[in-house]
């Protein structure tokens, strides 16, 4: 359990198995979040990563506020493709699926 006045908020970018997509979103739950996203390709195939199997996590950040969080995603979900990608390079030069790295409190 996390201490009272801790919180935790994430900007993560996920990609599909090809890398070839990138979906930039926030969540207070990351390992949850994740899972919605995989759970969307058969649940929700509509939605944008349900239709481009989009649940692979390259990149996140945290924050302890939700207003700095949802500043941050948003500028990043300005940015072109090419500064994203350098984003996730200076964070993860491989491109590594980070999805088994990120646990629950």
């Amino acid at each position: 359990m996390k201490p009272i006045g801790i919180h935790n908020y994430f900007v993560f970018i996920i990609t599909n198995q090809g890398k070839t997509v990138l979906y930039t979103g926030m969540t207070n739950n990351l390992p949850k979040r994740l899972s919605e996203h995989e759970e969307y390709q058969v649940l929700k195939p509509e939605s944008f990563t349900g239709k481009y199997q989009c649940h692979y996590l390259v990149y996140w950040e945290r924050f302890q506020y939700v207003e700095d969080a949802y500043a941050r995603e948003k500028q990043v979900k300005g940015w072109t493709r090419i500064k994203k990608v350098a984003l996730i390079e200076s964070f993860n030069p491989d491109w590594r699926f980070l999805n088994d790295e990120v646990q629950e409190d």
